[in-house]
């Protein structure tokens, strides 16, 4: 310090570039890395953390017996796109243009990401991050929205929606493998492929060395076709014959993927790195009830705004940060996590987000006030007219409907938390309340424009 003093009186110019050194220096060696796990379509019910369940997950499960595990958080739609930009941005997805599902055939897509909204990687890749996207992206086929394009480093992955098959990869006959820009046709089943790229990259980092790294981990599983490898199912079906098929099948297909998820978090310890990395496991909408998913105990699953299409299994873990055993029932949405992780990679977050930072809870503390949550959903054919349906939790009452054309439903989430009794015969002036906020929510939202500009 006499030194520093020493410098500052004869050459402050220089004191002041030491000391701006040694401040960067301090905050890169505290930024953690991060790995964020997303599945798709993961019911609630089907992560045996929450409940004793038929299927067993003890791999994602131990992200939570090691960190937080979360109760009460919702992803931000009832279905893929939306709830990825929004995460993606930090705002409502109908404010960055992606109201509904981004799909391969034009007449049928019903959203377009903003070219100028930051994503996470952007924001990340400024703070000195290498950020990476293995597997899902469905936010665009092409310029200008590719991962590359959008604040990713690294790219290897499947650009659509959904695979018409786990085995060949196509959709409607396409193939959106990419590595980087490039068009890849890789064999073995997809789950295992991401698998065994994530846990590739997380070793080019161990070896690389040149400061901490992103990298978004988005499964196409349990996305249906339900399409477990034999040897899996076959270990369920032994282990429970009275499961009937197509439960079997799902079970083990999840099980499968919890696998997967195994053998990254493996990979993270055996190079090193685990001590360092923030890890986080959530989805980004309920299960899927036809295809023998399961979001116990809540009701419906996804495309409905009831909670079982909204809320989504949700965990971190930092070993010397979060203290392990952490329980949180906070009612959060899974964008917060955007802010989130700027707060925690060092950076501020921008004040025009609508998602807010869950550090506070990582520290034992409360989060600051309430606010409204709010979904919404613009989608096609006979069922929807390519119309929106919207839903808004004013903490304890959710205001919602399942398709535009349904009457409105309130329910007292308290009183009521699995939405069994209609409370809008008896509520006018609480529907009144939440319509009133629901028509700002909208307009907002209405800024932003849904579809390509040549369309």
């Amino acid at each position: 310090m006499v030194l520093m003093y020493q410098l500052l009186k004869q050459s402050p110019y220089i004191a002041c570039l030491i000391l701006f050194w040694i401040t960067q220096s301090n905050c890169l060696a505290q930024q953690p890395n991060i790995l964020l796990i997303y599945t798709d379509d993961h019911g609630f019910g089907d992560v045996s953390t929450y409940r004793q369940a038929d299927v067993l997950t003890p791999n994602i499960d131990r992200i939570a017996q090691q960190g937080m595990l979360f109760s009460s958080m919702r992803a931000n739609c009832t279905v893929c796109s939306p709830s990825r930009a929004a995460l993606l941005t930090g705002k409502y997805a109908d404010r960055v243009g992606v109201p509904g599902v981004i799909r391969t055939h034009a007449a049928d897509s019903w959203g377009y990401l903003d070219p100028s909204v930051p994503l996470l990687g952007d924001v990340l890749k400024a703070a000195g991050y290498q950020t990476a996207l293995i597997g899902k992206w469905h936010l665009g086929l092409a310029s200008p929205n590719t991962p590359n394009q959008r604040g990713f480093d690294f790219f290897h992955g499947f650009l659509g929606d959904m695979m018409d098959s786990y085995s060949d990869h196509r959709r409607h006959g396409h193939n959106y493998m990419r590595l980087n820009a490039t068009e890849i046709d890789p064999s073995g089943h997809a789950t295992e492929l991401f698998t065994d790229w994530a846990s590739d990259y997380l070793r080019q980092r161990a070896q690389a060395d040149d400061g901490p790294f992103f990298l978004f981990l988005a499964y196409n599983a349990p996305h249906f076709p339900i399409e477990p490898p034999a040897e899996w199912l076959d270990r369920v079906q032994q282990r429970s014959p009275s499961l009937d098929e197509k439960r079997a099948k799902n079970v083990a297909f999840i099980e499968h993927l919890d696998d997967g998820i195994g053998r990254v978090l493996a990979t993270l310890a055996e190079v090193g790195l685990e001590q360092e990395t923030l890890v986080i496991f959530t989805a980004d909408n309920g299960g899927s009830l036809p295809h023998g998913q399961n979001n116990d105990p809540w009701r419906g699953g996804k495309q409905s705004h009831y909670d079982g299409g909204l809320r989504v299994p949700f965990m971190v873990r930092w070993p010397g940060r979060i203290p392990a055993g952490g329980k949180s029932d906070y009612n959060g949405l899974v964008f917060d996590l955007f802010p989130t992780i700027v707060e925690l990679a060092g950076g501020k977050p921008a004040s025009d987000l609508d998602a807010v930072s869950l550090v506070p809870l990582f520290d034992g503390q409360s989060m600051p006030g309430s606010r409204d949550l709010y979904f919404t959903r613009r989608e096609g054919g006979p069922q929807f007219g390519g119309k929106t349906y919207e839903a808004i939790i004013r903490h304890p009452w959710k205001l919602l409907q399942n398709d535009p054309f349904s009457p409105l439903e309130l329910y007292h989430l308290e009183d009521d938390p699995y939405e069994t009794h209609n409370r809008v015969s008896d509520s006018p002036e609480i529907v009144k309340e939440l319509r009133t906020a629901l028509r700002t929510h909208i307009q907002r939202g209405g800024s932003a424009p849904w579809q390509p500009p040549d369309r």
